[in-house]
């Protein structure tokens, strides 16, 4: 795999083998997790909904406190790791922005952020999974609510909590007890016959699956309590690993055998749109 990089000595940019690609050990990425990141999807060499992708990058800097990162730079290293990788035809894009080199310790440094993009090959997408609902609540309050940060510790625990127990996806409840969202993953449930997804005053992450399933297939964004969930009679998971992916049991909870019709439906729809030659 070739991978592109800027900062960390690596100027404006370049494309290099993974195995050549370094970066600083006092990088704050590495040492507190002081970075944004993304995933992006890229078929045949273009990537899926890039734009809004790197919005939301922007959004996650500013809310982490760092400086905007260069977005016209990092397109132009989308462009260049996917153009170096022409085998991976269905291609998982990393983009990482970290705060670059630092102290050790939380206080920042005043050098040039390092940027990265990576690929990896896109994992085929399951039509229905099972998911568990983690033990540790998220805290819509907290200074990363809402930002997709490189401090996810928390996820890979209730993720590898997830799997212990056969599911393939963890879920959160929020401190004032209601649905939030999965590890990486939004979620939504039918609930008295009406298509609803937490707010992002809940605390999940604007996930840009969300948003374009929110707008091209329709649904509302409402609380929902945890203890309402045995009423649920659908449920799925969107995200851009996932795409629109049902949920067939959550724990012990049964939801259903297989995608219900709300479920088919908005998987048809985001299949169809996603596919079409659209500025997403």
């Amino acid at each position: 795999m070739r991978v592109w990089i800027a900062g960390a000595g690596h100027g404006q940019g370049a494309v290099l083998e993974e195995r050549d690609a370094r970066i600083p050990v006092a990088d704050h990425g590495i040492t507190v997790g002081d970075g944004v990141f993304e995933t992006v999807r890229a078929q045949d060499g273009k990537p899926f909904a890039l734009t809004r992708h790197l919005k939301r990058l922007a959004r996650s800097a500013q809310g982490l406190g760092m400086d905007e990162p260069d977005l016209e730079l990092i397109a132009d290293g989308v462009a260049q790791a996917v153009a170096a990788n022409p085998e991976m035809t269905d291609a998982r894009v990393r983009i990482t922005v970290t705060d670059g080199a630092g102290p050790l310790g939380s206080d920042r440094g005043q050098g040039e952020q390092t940027a990265i993009v990576a690929l990896g090959p896109f994992p085929g997408i399951a039509p229905s999974t099972n998911v568990a609902l983690a033990p540790w609540p998220r805290n819509e309050f907290g200074a990363l609510a809402g930002l997709k940060t490189t401090s996810y510790a928390d996820n890979v625990r209730a993720l590898a909590y997830a799997r212990q127990r056969g599911a393939s996806e963890a879920v959160f409840r929020n401190i004032a007890g209601n649905l939030c969202e999965g590890t990486g993953s939004n979620v939504f449930v039918v609930l008295d016959g009406r298509l609803v997804t937490p707010p992002l005053s809940a605390g999940p992450l604007a996930g840009i699956t969300r948003e374009l399933v929110l707008e091209w297939f329709g649904g509302e964004e409402e609380d929902v309590p945890m203890e309402r969930l045995p009423e649920i009679t659908e449920a799925f998971l969107t995200s851009t690993g996932r795409d629109v992916q049902a949920i067939l049991n959550i724990d012990d909870q049964k939801v259903s055998t297989e995608p219900g019709p709300v479920t088919r439906k908005a998987m048809a729809v985001f299949a169809e749109r996603s596919a079409a030659d659209i500025d997403p």
